[in-house]
């Protein structure tokens, strides 16, 4: 079966784990001149971690993550910060970063686990295919920033996701990926402000790729979200950010 050149950098980030914006401000703290970012310790024990959500593993070895700004690059300059938040790493200047990788526990067999592959017609095995690779793998980072560095950031993602609508060309760990559009999508409305976005791309056998993307400011610090489902993706049905994730970082945070 002939999947996309367009989910490649997708897999790039989530695949290897399967082994193992409408903005929506909310007029809350604007982090201020005098705001003093967390440390990497700090963030680190403040990220989402094994146990905080029922239902998805998380695996903090960064073993499928970039592991610096260098392996990221857009073929738009104001388009950077959405690709470094796709990315898991920091949309800004940050100064201190933490990224884990998280996956939606394995769902239950269907009917068809059972049959043999020889069993299996020809619409079976796509489906039982599909099912194999239908979980949420979500990227989840946090930055944080001295100053007002946290809300000058969020606005370089806002408006990146108005001003890069017809897409551009992404670059992660050396491989290309052209997004064809960027989607304003409506946000959790968590923390002081939060954006979120689709990222479009072709695929080679003329359907479309997305990928769901949210940036949450509090405070000082900025939550991003890069989420794929593969198998729901390759047979054409809607998925989003998980909101468990969202919500139980969001709590962290507090």
């Amino acid at each position: 079966m002939k999947r996309s050149s367009g989910v490649r950098v997708a897999a790039t980030v989530a695949v290897s784990a399967l082994t193992l914006a409408l903005v929506a401000g909310c007029g809350g703290d604007s982090g201020g001149s005098d705001a003093k970012a967390l440390s990497s310790a700090e963030l680190k024990k403040a990220i989402i971690a094994k146990g905080d959500v029922d239902g998805y593993e998380v695996d903090t070895s960064g073993k499928q993550l970039p592991k610096s700004k260098d392996d990221i690059k857009s073929s738009e300059e104001k388009c950077t910060p959405l690709a470094y938040a796709m990315g898991g790493l920091a949309p800004g200047d940050s100064a201190s970063n933490a990224a884990v990788m998280v996956r939606e526990d394995k769902k239950k067999p269907t009917d068809t686990a059972s049959k043999s592959l020889e069993d299996l017609s020809e619409g079976e095995f796509e489906d039982s295919f599909a099912n194999a690779l239908s979980l949420d793998l979500t990227v989840v980072g946090l930055s944080s920033y001295d100053g007002d560095g946290a809300a000058e950031t969020f606005k370089s993602v806002s408006d990146a996701v108005e001003s890069c609508s017809g897409g551009f060309t992404l670059t992660m760990q050396g491989t290309d990926q052209k997004l064809t559009k960027i989607s304003a999508e409506k946000a959790s409305g968590t923390g002081d402000e939060s954006v979120a976005f689709a990222a479009v791309s072709d695929m080679e056998d003329g359907d479309v790729g997305t990928t769901h993307i949210e940036v949450v400011r509090h405070g000082s610090t900025l939550a991003t979200y890069y989420t794929i489902n593969l198998g729901l993706m390759m047979s054409d049905k809607a998925y989003d950010i998980p909101a468990a994730l969202i919500d139980a970082q969001a709590t962290k945070l507090k």
